[in-house]
């Protein structure tokens, strides 16, 4: 998300939304006479431009970010932004989303460049696997994604505009070893590349005075380790543009590859004639996900037209999030962890139970 939400000194982050379908084709209008509350996370998988579960039948997911794992950690006060329990698992159900989005911060994951013991490395990672259990108990599938990075030995404490070759692929590596082969976790490769080109964003190159790593290393490191997880990728643009996303797609030996998109009411592109002519390419070789969602007007009128227009086209989206910040500067979709949502959140939640 480009517009950030300053919260104990520091910027916050963006979100996204996603909720089930069977037997949607892009393209087709998506039926909600067959979706319902799964008790058990999808086993998903890519098969030619949908999202599949363990039976082939192609699904469109629908869900949230929870930030907060992405600056806790490097700001020293903590793990999470909110509570992460069963009760407060139990909230965000009654939303029926079948997806969380949890960012990731690699120094935090890594326990690197000075970030505290109790909030970083062992304990971070153990916090992080214990959550996304919680998740999956309560049937939930997560996309785990890098949120924060930076190069050598500079704390990540905000969003860069590549991934960084000296930690990036480490972390993946790390992340797939430690949840590959769960088909209800998908890695989201890098939050927002800005700011550079599709070589740049492909293959890497320097940016900003450090050497930045293309998609192509990114998901190289996480296949290098065996896991066959379905693997994101956003274009650039702050996940934004997908003009040329199709002719720099990364190789995957597996074809487990999907596509992101960040859409506001603020993006570039943010309106029908930019997504028919832009997204509808992609989504028509690979699944798309918009992984972020969002309205700073707070009315919530500009992410009904868009998850209408996805649920078309059989498109995947999470809303911008799951935290209890002023919805104009965040966009926030609670007012509280009980589940109570904002005016934005409204919207979002009678979406999303309406298609159960």
């Amino acid at each position: 998300m480009r517009s950030r939400v300053a919260l104990l000194g520091a910027v916050i982050v963006a979100a996204a939304s996603l909720s089930v379908v069977t037997a949607v084709t892009a393209g087709t209008p998506a039926s909600t006479s067959a979706l319902h509350h799964h008790a058990r996370p999808i086993e998903l998988s890519v098969s030619g431009r949908h999202l599949v579960d363990a039976s082939g039948r192609a699904v469109q997911l629908n869900g949230f970010s929870h930030s907060g794992s992405e600056y806790a950690c490097a700001q020293g006060w903590g793990i999470f932004d909110g509570p992460v329990g069963n009760k407060a698992i139990a909230a965000m159900t009654s939303w029926h989303p079948q997806i969380v989005r949890v960012p990731l911060n690699e120094d935090c994951w890594l326990g690197i460049n000075g970030v505290k013991p109790r909030y970083g490395g062992a304990a971070y990672r153990s916090a992080i696997r214990s959550y996304v259990r919680r998740l999956e108990d309560h049937g939930l599938d997560v996309d785990l994604e890098l949120h924060w990075s930076a190069p050598g030995a500079t704390l990540a404490t905000g969003q860069s505009p590549m991934p960084d070759a000296d930690h990036s692929p480490p972390f993946w590596t790390s992340v797939a070893n430690t949840f590959g082969g769960d088909h209800a976790v998908v890695f989201e490769l890098f939050n927002e590349p800005h700011g550079v080109s599709w070589s740049c964003w492909l293959n890497g190159c320097t940016v900003n005075g450090y050497q930045a790593v293309g998609m192509q290393a990114l998901l190289n490191a996480v296949r290098g380790t065996g896991a066959d997880n379905i693997v994101l990728a956003g274009g650039i643009g702050w996940s934004n543009d997908l003009s040329k996303w199709l002719a720099h797609e990364p190789h995957d030996a597996l074809h487990q590859l999907g596509a992101v998109a960040h859409v506001y009411n603020f993006s570039a592109c943010n309106h029908a004639t930019c997504w028919k002519h832009k997204y509808l390419k992609v989504a028509r070789h690979v699944p798309l996900v918009t992984t972020e969602l969002g309205d700073n007007s707070c009315t919530g009128g500009y992410v009904r037209r868009y998850m209408r227009w996805a649920d078309r086209h059989g498109i995947s989206y999470l809303a911008w999030a799951w935290n209890t910040w002023n919805c104009k500067s965040g966009p926030a979709i609670i007012s509280s962890y009980d589940g109570s949502p904002t005016n934005l959140g409204k919207s979002i939640r009678a979406h999303f139970r309406a298609r159960y």
